[in-house]
């Protein structure tokens, strides 16, 4: 068993086509089959069933390739410490980040990458939390930029910035009527939020301290689109602080501050327990911290370098 076998298997697993994956790897569709009928024989396993289409691994097979992904990741890591000796600012980092962090922080780590750390290559996904778990653990990205804490003992939280909730109510809403909000108050009636799966659905119905039948009608995708709702639709939402950049002056004067208590959210880069690039790590942190305002950074991260 070689890890150009397990390169190939994987391949096929993402591509499900063995031509796509033979392209993807550099090989003819002949050596890749080829390799993997030897890891098969050696086995004494199928991996794949060829007479599907498209191709699929078998139930044993999926089990294999997804300890092969962990074995590939483990030794990327060998050899980025061997490189991270000779070499500085280089490599590429497979970054998955939640969707309502996204739209804040994307569009500018993009351009700061490109324009500071051109050796760097930044391969971004976009999921939900549980996807991105899952896929850490199975070593299909390294680093995942997400709401925490998580509490997982395979995963080393590193916390980046605060950042507060505010209320983003429609004019003729009651809740209009005051310069603040009581978050502990807040009426679950006339409330948009995010469909099930988004971590802050949850923040925000336990904000309100119950599950309101009525309020479950009104869920939506994204941020964005909660606030277009909002404006046409009337009622109000609770959207992350770094959302009031992206609004109108008009739609700013709907924001109100939500107080007693102030609710805040922890966001964290978060690796596996084994990931040991720390000079990548150290870049990406760098890079955000460049979009993130200085006053909700973590404090510790502005005085210390991370240490894994």
């Amino acid at each position: 068993m070689t890890l150009q076998q397990l390169e190939y298997i994987v391949a096929v697993d993402s591509h499900r086509h063995f031509v796509r994956a033979a392209e993807a790897c550099g090989v003819t569709q002949s050596t890749l089959s080829s390799m993997i009928r030897k890891l098969e024989a050696e086995l004494d396993l199928v991996i794949f069933d060829r007479d599907s289409h498209p191709v699929r691994p078998t139930a044993p097979g999926e089990r294999l390739i997804r300890q092969a992904r962990v074995v590939l990741f483990n030794a990327s890591q060998l050899h980025e410490m061997v490189r991270s000796e000779r070499e500085a600012d280089v490599g590429e980092v497979r970054l998955g980040v939640i969707p309502t962090i996204a739209p804040y922080v994307l569009p500018q780590l993009f351009r700061t990458v490109h324009e500071t750390l051109p050796g760097v290559v930044l391969r971004v996904s976009e999921s939900r939390t549980e996807l991105l778990l899952r896929k850490l653990k199975l070593a299909e990205i390294d680093v995942a930029l997400m709401a925490t804490p998580i509490d997982d003992g395979e995963l080393l939280e590193i916390p980046l910035y605060y950042e507060k909730f505010v209320a983003y109510v429609a004019p003729d809403e009651p809740l209009a009527a005051h310069s603040e909000i009581e978050s502990g108050k807040m009426p679950s009636e006339h409330l948009w939020v995010l469909q099930e799966g988004h971590c802050l659905r949850n923040q925000v119905m336990n904000l309100c301290g119950r599950k309101s039948e009525y309020a479950a009608v009104y869920e939506a995708g994204s941020i964005d689109t909660l606030v277009k709702i909002v404006d046409l639709n009337g009622g109000y939402t609770v959207i992350p602080e770094l959302h009031v950049a992206l609004l109108r002056d008009e739609q700013r004067r709907c924001i109100r501050p939500l107080v007693d208590p102030e609710p805040v959210r922890e966001v964290s880069l978060v690796v596996r327990r084994d990931f040991v690039r720390e000079r990548l790590l150290n870049l990406l942190a760098a890079a955000l911290r460049t979009i993130i305002p200085e006053r909700m950074v973590d404090p510790r991260l502005k005085k210390f370098a991370i240490r894994l």
